[in-house]
């Protein structure tokens, strides 16, 4: 993938305003890879603890869009805007988040999926338009423990699909 192929020095470049989170979930890369790719499993399992979704809209493929709007625990509504700007199944996926189109502080997410074992590792790396917009991230919305908790709610989902093997 062209973003997810890319050197040390581009990584460098952006380090100040970057987060990366990854996780193993064992569960195979495909059944992993698809948790991110269809609305029904996305709307079981998509955000941190207490969250819940709801999507308007839902077109996964390059330019597609995900519409959609976050519950949060405490009853706040968050409106939500994902479009897809690269998909290499079952590799990698990348993204443009903001909170609607044309969001001038949308931010650009690139997750991979790489084998490990019988396991899958899952990267999550985001990159963020300033510095002064991940740090606003990371202490206002949590976005780190935020990112964590969504990997620990797909490595759980898909796990029990696993468990349960009603996998297709």
């Amino acid at each position: 993938m062209s973003e997810m192929g890319r050197g040390a020095p581009a990584q460098s470049a952006t380090a100040d305003r970057e987060i990366v989170i990854s996780r193993v979930i064992n569960a195979p890369r495909e059944l992993v890879f698809e948790a991110f790719t269809e609305v029904r499993h996305l709307s079981r399992w998509w955000g941190p603890e207490g969250f819940t979704t709801t999507t308007r809209a839902f077109e996964f493929r390059v330019g597609g869009e995900w519409d959609f709007v976050m519950h949060g625990p405490d009853g706040t509504d968050y409106q939500e805007w994902i479009s897809w700007t690269e998909i290499v199944p079952p590799e990698g996926i990348a993204l443009l988040h903001g909170e609607s189109r044309g969001d001038p502080n949308a931010f650009e997410s690139v997750l991979t999926f790489a084998p490990d074992g019988a396991a899958t590792r899952i990267e999550m790396r985001t990159v963020f338009p300033t510095k002064e917009l991940r740090d606003e991230a990371v202490e206002k919305y949590h976005a780190i423990e935020g990112g964590q908790q969504t990997l620990s709610n797909l490595a759980a989902y898909v796990t029990e699909i696993v468990r349960k093997g009603v996998e297709g």
